[in-house]
C-alpha cells in the first residue's frame, strides 16, 4: 500500500490548467503538465484504508491502491501493467471519465479524495512515451470470426479482448473514421486524437480489422453479418438525442448537439475547411447542463460565438455532497468544467417554451423559471422572458440506439426503455448475437462502456469456445449509481 501517512503530509494537488485567454485560441488539451514529485506526492495520499471503496466506484474493478503505490515508488512499468490488467483504454477514462472512483474514496469521507484519475492518466502517458505499450497479438488463432458492430469504447474494449483470445475479429462502422463519439463526439480540447490513433494502431498490430463506412442493416444485411461470423456483438451506442418539441422547433438554427459538435472535429481532421454549422459571431443557447452541453460551449467559445447561455431546467445544485447522496455515491453538487471556466452564462430553474424566428430561420427563444414541486418543474407565472439566439444546441441526454434496420432484421427485442434486450451475459435472444455498452444500458459512462465490452467479450468466448480466461466484471443488470 502507499504511504499510510500520506494525505496527511499533502492536500490534493491538480494540474493547472492552461491560461484561458491561451487556449481558447487553439484546440488543444488543456491541462498543463504536472511534474513527477507531485505526482507522487498525490499517489502517496492513497490510504492503507482496509477496504478501498475505489474498487467497488469503478466499473473496470481498477486496482486503484496498488498502481498508487507504484506510481509513489516510481515503479512505472509495474503500474502500468496493474492499470492494463483491468482497463484496456486508460488514456480516454484518464481524460473523460468523471471519476466515481475518486467520489467512492475513503479519504473522501472528511477530506479531498485522492487524485485517482491524475495518477491514472500520468501512468498511461508515461507508458506510451516510454514505449511499453506494445500490440499483444494471440499465440495462436481459435478459428472463430466475431464481429463487433460500432467503434465507440464498448465496441473497441470488446475486440481487443476477443483478437488477444485468438479469434478473428472485424470491427464494422458506418462513419467513415474509427472511434465512435471518441472520435467525432468529445472535442479536441477534452482529449486530442493522437490518443486514439495509437491505441488503434496497437489493435491493428494484434490483428483486428476495421470496416467504415458500412451500416449493419442497410449496406451490409443482418442475415448476411451473421451468416459471415460465429458471433455478433452489437455496441452501437445510444445516439438518438432527446428531442424538445415546442413551437418554432422547425426553424433553421436548432439542432441536436451531435449534429453540430462533430462538424467542428472534422474541422481538426482537416476533412474542412469551417463547419457548416457554427457558432462564429452568434448568439448561442445551449439547452442541457451536462457533460454534452459543456462540450458545446467550449466548442462556441473556439468558434468566436457573440454570447453563449446555457440553459438547465434543474435547480442550481449544491457546492457539497448532499445529505441524501452519503458517501461513497456519486455525489450531484456544483461543478465547474475547463468549458464554464471559459465563459458563458449558466441558467438553472429555467424550461424553453417556444422557438421565436422570422422568415423560418432562429431569432430567440422564450424561456420560463421553474420551481421543483414533488419532483416535478412548475412553471412560475409572469417569469417569461425571451433571450436572444441565432444557434441553439439540444444537450438533453439520449434516448436509444438508432438500431430499427437490424433490430427488426434480427428480430431483436427492445425493453420499456428503448434499449436492446439482453441478458446478464449480454446475449440477445438471437443466438450468437450480443449487445454491450450504452446500447443495452441506456447512456451512460466510457469507464462503463468499457467495463461492459470486456465483460460482453468474456461471454462470447465462453460461447464460441465453452470456457474462457477473460476477465468479466461485472454482470449485464448491474447498474451505475446515476451521474
Amino acid at each position: 500500500m502507499a504511504d499510510p501517512r500520506g494525505f496527511m503530509k499533502a492536500g490534493r494537488q491538480l494540474p493547472a490548467r492552461r491560461p484561458v485567454d491561451i487556449r481558447i485560441q487553439d484546440w488543444r488539451e488543456v491541462y498543463e503538465s504536472f511534474g513527477e514529485s507531485k505526482l507522487r506526492t498525490q499517489a502517496a495520499r492513497c490510504m492503507d484504508c482496509g477496504i478501498p471503496f475505489c474498487h467497488n466506484g469503478c466499473p473496470l474493478g481498477n486496482l486503484i491502491p496498488e498502481w498508487n503505490d507504484l506510481t509513489r515508488r516510481g515503479d512505472w512499468h509495474a503500474a502500468i501493467e496493474r492499470l492494463h490488467a483491468t482497463n484496456n483504454f486508460p488514456e480516454f477514462t484518464g481524460r473523460l471519465c468523471p471519476a466515481p472512483c475518486e467520489t467512492a474514496c475513503v479519504l473522501g469521507i472528511n477530506q479531498d479524495p485522492v487524485t485517482i484519475k491524475q495518477v491514472e492518466v500520468s501512468i498511461v502517458d508515461r507508458a506510451w512515451d516510454s514505449g511499453w505499450v506494445q500490440p499483444q497479438p494471440p499465440e495462436r488463432l481459435s478459428g472463430k470470426t466475431v464481429a463487433v458492430v460500432g467503434s465507440g469504447p464498448a465496441g473497441l474494449a470488446a475486440a481487443q479482448q476477443l483478437a488477444r483470445a485468438g479469434h478473428t475479429v472485424a470491427v464494422y462502422e458506418r462513419a467513415d473514421r474509427i472511434g465512435g463519439l471518441l472520435r467525432y463526439g468529445i472535442p479536441e480540447f477534452k482529449m486530442e486524437k493522437s490518443h486514439l490513433t495509437r491505441r488503434l494502431a496497437q489493435m491493428e498490430a494484434e490483428g483486428v480489422k476495421f470496416r467504415t463506412g458500412i451500416e449493419i442493416g442497410t449496406d451490409l444485411s443482418a442475415d448476411d453479418l451473421r451468416r459471415r461470423y460465429d458471433a455478433v456483438l452489437l455496441a452501437v451506442g445510444s445516439t438518438i438525442g432527446r428531442d424538445l418539441p415546442v413551437p418554432g422547433r422547425e426553424l433553421t438554427g436548432v439542432y441536436q448537439a451531435m449534429d453540430y459538435l462533430p462538424l467542428a472535429n472534422r474541422v481538426q481532421e482537416g476533412d474542412l475547411e469551417e463547419a457548416p454549422i457554427s457558432a462564429a459571431g452568434k448568439h448561442v443557447v445551449i439547452i442541457g447542463g451536462g457533460d454534452t452541453g459543456a462540450d458545446c460551449l467550449g466548442t462556441a467559445i473556439r468558434q468566436g460565438a457573440a454570447s453563449i447561455t446555457q440553459l438547465e431546467i434543474l435547480s442550481t445544485p449544491p457546492e457539497t455532497r448532499p445529505a441524501g447522496q452519503p458517501w461513497p455515491t456519486y455525489p450531484m453538487i456544483f461543478r465547474v468544467s475547463s468549458a464554464h471556466e471559459e465563459g458563458g452564462d449558466r441558467v438553472f430553474s429555467v424550461s424553453t417554451k417556444r422557438f421565436i424566428g422570422e422568415n423560418g430561420v432562429l431569432t430567440g427563444l422564450e424561456i420560463v423559471e421553474v420551481e421543483w414541486t414533488d419532483g416535478r418543474p412548475v412553471e412560475i407565472a409572469g417569469t417569461e422572458r425571451v433571450i436572444p439566439a441565432d444557434l441553439v444546441t439540444l444537450a438533453m441526454g439520449f434516448v436509444g440506439p438508432e438500431a430499427d434496420a437490424f433490430c427488426s432484421q434480427m428480430g431483436l427485442e427492445r425493453d420499456e426503455r428503448g434499449n436492446l434486450v439482453r441478458d446478464d451475459d449480454y446475449a440477445t435472444k438471437v443466438p450468437g448475437v450480443f449487445v454491450a455498452g450504452d446500447a443495452g444500458r441506456g447512456q451512460s459512462l466510457i469507464v462503463w462502456a468499457i467495463a461492459e465490452g470486456r465483460a460482453a467479450a468474456s461471454s462470447i468466448d465462453q460461447h464460441l469456445m465453452g470456457t474462457t480466461n477473460l476477465p468479466k466484471p461485472l454482470p449485464a443488470s448491474a447498474r451505475q449509481v446515476t451521474v
